[in-house]
């Protein structure tokens, strides 16, 4: 499972990232210090490190620098209130791979993060599939990962995306919410299942004409789910 450590001293807003995250199929670690999330990172380096400025114990560009000096490459998104361009660029030019200033939009910041994870190989995305997949008035580019309803472009997190990927490529066969946990999220478990389900509802919402009454993305009772076209 990918790894994600996020150091943030601001409570509330890391638990509610945090939570996102795990939900995303993500494994996170929050620190509120400075020192002492350097100090994690640096036994024990992660896939991807999210990273505020404003810390106690050490402030963000020194974490930053310190990670870059020890030649750590793992991936680092700075999510700071400082959003003046003289703060980007010292980011930037200390090692960070991304910047992105609060308040945010958590599908733009999880979008970025699985960009930053595919960029390096740690997305948690399958075997390779082919460019261009549809069903029903549904295509999906997956060289771009846009989706369309007609000529509509619909816009999917990134386990929504997987999921639905997922479900293609098994060509109408039936898939267990056991197996779309493992595929898509890395883990499974009886108690995690609604996981599925809950995206299983989002993606008809987004892509069926009648998400009470699914053309496409059937239930399969008992069992889990299946895509017709």
């Amino acid at each position: 499972m990918t790894r994600i450590v996020m150091i943030e001293d601001n409570k509330d807003l890391a638990y509610g990232l945090a939570n996102n995250l795990e939900i995303e199929g993500y494994e996170v670690l929050v620190e509120g210090d400075g020192a002492e999330g350097l100090r994690r990172v640096l036994q024990q380096p992660p896939d991807l490190l999210i990273l505020d400025l404003m810390l106690p114990g050490m402030d963000g560009y020194r974490i930053l620098k310190s990670i870059r000096e020890a030649e750590l490459e793992f991936p680092v998104l700075i999510l700071s209130a400082r959003g003046e361009e003289v703060d980007k660029v010292r980011g930037f030019r200390v090692g960070a791979d991304d910047y992105v200033t609060k308040p945010f939009g958590i599908l733009e910041l999880l979008a970025r993060i699985e960009a930053l994870l595919r960029r390096v190989g740690k997305s948690e995305a399958g075997e390779s599939v082919p460019a261009q997949l549809a069903f029903g008035d549904v295509t999906i580019d997956t060289t771009t990962r846009i989706i369309r309803r007609g000529v509509e472009e619909v816009i999917l997190t990134p386990k929504e995306y997987e999921l639905l990927v997922a479900l293609v490529r098994k060509e109408g066969a039936v898939i267990s919410r056991d197996d779309l946990l493992h595929d898509v999220w890395g883990h499974g478990g009886p108690i995690l299942t609604r996981t599925v389900d809950t995206h299983i509802a989002q993606l008809r919402r987004k892509l069926e004409r009648d998400p009470a009454h699914p053309d496409h993305i059937l239930t399969v009772r008992k069992v889990g789910y299946r895509l017709a076209t």
